[in-house]
């Protein structure tokens, strides 16, 4: 065997291994096989990018600018029912009337303990707000710092409108019943449960206007 030969023989081989070294070494970094296109498998491999879409309903037209901006912060929030985040009227509103108390006639002398207190001498037309605003929390994180939470979110929005609004000192005591208030004067936003609202207001689904 000539030296010529010998020396083809060592260049194929150190190609041979150049060449499995390095087909080793990229299989090994990427699992797409030799026969599948690069630039469509990383294009296809990854999943679309969906942005946050807001379930809650629109608010009215008349609507406030500070409510509105309340609104689209409140419908970002991950502890609230996006779909039962409500802006309407407060004339809107109807309360589930309760039970009327039986009625008993006052006794002793001094005409203590009765239950019909008469005719109203007064009539107060309207209610205290014009707007009401109903922000649900999602089911069975009433009793875990979920409403704590939007109480806080709903009072830094409103501590930094301009001109300032009628806000009342933040309570240290926490809500025990699933709802929380916050009164602004001309509004009043109710951080409630679902068990809560269906309670004290009734089904406010349709009273959107």
């Amino acid at each position: 065997m000539s030296l010529f030969t010998v020396f083809n023989a060592c260049r194929r081989a150190q190609t041979t291994a150049l060449f499995s070294r390095r087909f080793l070494s990229s299989a090994s970094q990427s699992r797409v096989p030799w026969f599948v296109d690069a630039d469509s498998e990383s294009s296809t491999s990854q999943p679309p990018t969906f942005s946050r879409i807001s379930r809650a309903p629109p608010v009215p037209e008349d609507t406030p600018h500070v409510l509105r901006e309340l609104h689209s912060e409140l419908a970002q929030s991950p502890h609230l029912e996006h779909s039962a985040l409500l802006v309407t009227r407060f004339s809107n509103v109807t309360p589930p009337m309760g039970d009327p108390l039986p009625l008993r006639r006052p006794q002793g002398k001094r005409s203590r303990r009765g239950t019909d207190a008469g005719e109203s001498m007064y009539d107060i037309p309207g209610s205290l707000w014009n707007w009401i605003v109903f922000a649900q929390v999602k089911e069975g994180t009433e009793n875990k710092g979920a409403i704590e939470s939007v109480v806080r979110v709903v009072r830094t929005l409103l501590l930094a409108v301009e001109p300032p609004l009628p806000i009342p000192p933040k309570s240290k005591r926490r809500m025990q019943n699933g709802w929380a208030m916050v009164d602004a004067g001309d509004f009043a936003v109710h951080i409630i449960s679902k068990a809560a609202r269906e309670k004290y207001f009734g089904d406010t689904s349709s009273q959107q206007t």
